[in-house]
C-alpha cells in the first residue's frame, strides 16, 4: 500500500466518489445479494439455502462488468422477483459509512464540485438516496446506465469526461474496487485513493496498489489506513 501524502485541495476542482463501499455503507448489498435474496429465491423455486446461493453467485458471475450486473430490473426478470420492491423494504439497512457525512460537507465547505460515479441503477440510487439524503451533498450523481459503461470499463471514463466536464488532472477519485481504480488510473486520473473499509461489518482491507484510507476524513488529516495485504 502506497503512503498517504499530502492531499494539495488547491489543484484539485472535483472530487469523484463512488457511492456504496466508499460513501454508503456496503453492508447492505452484500446482505441483499448474498442472503436475502438467495433466501426468497430458495423458498420461491423450493431450493436449499446454499443451493439458491450458488445459482444467484453464477448467475450475478455471468454478468459481471457489465450493465445488468447491477441492473435492478434485470434481476427482477431474471428471479421472478421485485428486487426493487425488496430495497424499499430493507432500506432501514442503508447508511452513510463513518467518516461521509463530515467529509461531503468539508468537501463543499472548501468549494469543490462532488460528483457521485456509482456503477448502481437508478432504481437503486433513488431508494439510497431518499433514505440517507446522499443527494443533498452532492453537485450530481451519475449512474453506469446514464454512461453506458461500468467503472471498470476503459470506455467509461472518456464517456463519462465528456459528460460531467471534468479535467483528470485536477480531480480525486475515491472508490474501493480496485478495478475502477486501475480504470481510471489508465485513463490519468491525478489522484486515486481506494476506501479500505467499505462495509461496517467486515474489517477494513487495504490496497496492495493505491493508496488506502479507512475513513473519508482521513484525506483531510494525513491517516491512511496502515494495514497492507
Amino acid at each position: 500500500m502506497r503512503q498517504l501524502g499530502v492531499i494539495k485541495w488547491a489543484e484539485i476542482d472535483d472530487v469523484l466518489l463512488d457511492m456504496d463501499g466508499t460513501l454508503l455503507d456496503r453492508h447492505f448489498d452484500n446482505f441483499f445479494f448474498e442472503e436475502e435474496l438467495p433466501r426468497r429465491y430458495a423458498a420461491l423455486q423450493g431450493l436449499p439455502f446454499e443451493e439458491s446461493r450458488d445459482r444467484l453467485m453464477a448467475m450475478y458471475r455471468s454478468v459481471e462488468g457489465e450493465l445488468a450486473w447491477t441492473d435492478l430490473h434485470y434481476w427482477t426478470e431474471r428471479v421472478g422477483i421485485d428486487v426493487v420492491a425488496m430495497h424499499k423494504e430493507l432500506d432501514h439497512l442503508i447508511g452513510f459509512l463513518p467518516g461521509a457525512e463530515p467529509f461531503l460537507t468539508e468537501v463543499r465547505r472548501r468549494g469543490k464540485r462532488i460528483t457521485i460515479l456509482t456503477n448502481a441503477h437508478a432504481a437503486g440510487v433513488e431508494v439510497k438516496t431518499a433514505k440517507t439524503g446522499l443527494d443533498r451533498y452532492v453537485d450530481r450523481i451519475v449512474d453506469a446506465f446514464e454512461v453506458g459503461y461500468l467503472k471498470m470499463r476503459p470506455e467509461y471514463w472518456p464517456t463519462c469526461q465528456r459528460l460531467v466536464g471534468f479535467d483528470p488532472k485536477r480531480a480525486l477519485f475515491v472508490d474501493d474496487d480496485e478495478g475502477c481504480l486501475h480504470a481510471a488510473q489508465r485513463f490519468g486520473l491525478a489522484q486515486i485513493i481506494h476506501s479500505a473499509k467499505s462495509s461496517s461489518q467486515l474489517p477494513a482491507e487495504a490496497s496492495s496498489t493505491f493508496t488506502s484510507i479507512e475513513h473519508m476524513t482521513a484525506l483531510f488529516n494525513g491517516h491512511p489506513f496502515p494495514a497492507g495485504r
